[in-house]
């Protein structure tokens, strides 16, 4: 468990499901999070993601942001490699939560094996842009045009997104 001045982050479980699902739907109603227009059912949110590492950052035992990694490949030779997502509710913006949270999904990842995380962002959410940045994500390129939005104000829009990757330092992953 890592403590940052009122913020708590920890494991989430089953128990947090309305509020990461929450937070989640937040994050799409944005336009800039992702594709998907609605948050997925709790079970199809559970099978997307690793079971390890989950982690929410609460303030006073509110969930304030989650962090999850999702499997890049079933293939064995990516077993180090997962797609990480961080999401922050908007009640917490502004206050370090995604900065804690990215730190302790990139140290906790590397405790579970894992040498490389990516992400994949909308170029216009600038924020999770600099984020990624500060956490020593490196951008690999732009996907041009790669889907169509289907809802919200940019509905029928191409849209791009900027995949980045961080490769781990740790010695051990060479």
């Amino acid at each position: 468990m890592t403590t940052t001045t009122d913020v708590v982050v920890q494991s989430l479980t089953a128990a947090d499901a309305d509020a990461i699902l929450d937070i989640y739907q937040q994050g799409m109603d944005t336009g800039h999070a992702t594709f998907q227009e609605r948050a997925p059912s709790w079970d199809e949110w559970d099978q997307s993601h690793l079971e390890t590492p989950r982690l929410g950052a609460f303030v006073n035992a509110e969930l304030a942001g989650w962090a999850a990694l999702s499997p890049t490949s079933s293939r064995c030779v990516y077993a180090g490699v997962a797609e990480e997502s961080v999401y922050v509710s908007k009640k917490f913006m502004g206050m370090g939560i995604g900065m804690a949270l990215l730190q302790a999904i990139i140290s906790a990842s590397e405790d579970q094996g894992i040498w490389t995380l990516t992400a994949g962002i909308f170029p216009e959410n600038e924020a999770s842009m600099q984020l990624h940045q500060k956490a020593g994500f490196k951008t690999l390129g732009r996907r041009e045009r790669i889907g169509k939005m289907t809802f919200g104000p940019l509905a029928g829009q191409w849209r791009d997104v900027v995949t980045l990757e961080r490769r781990s330092g740790h010695p051990k992953f060479g």
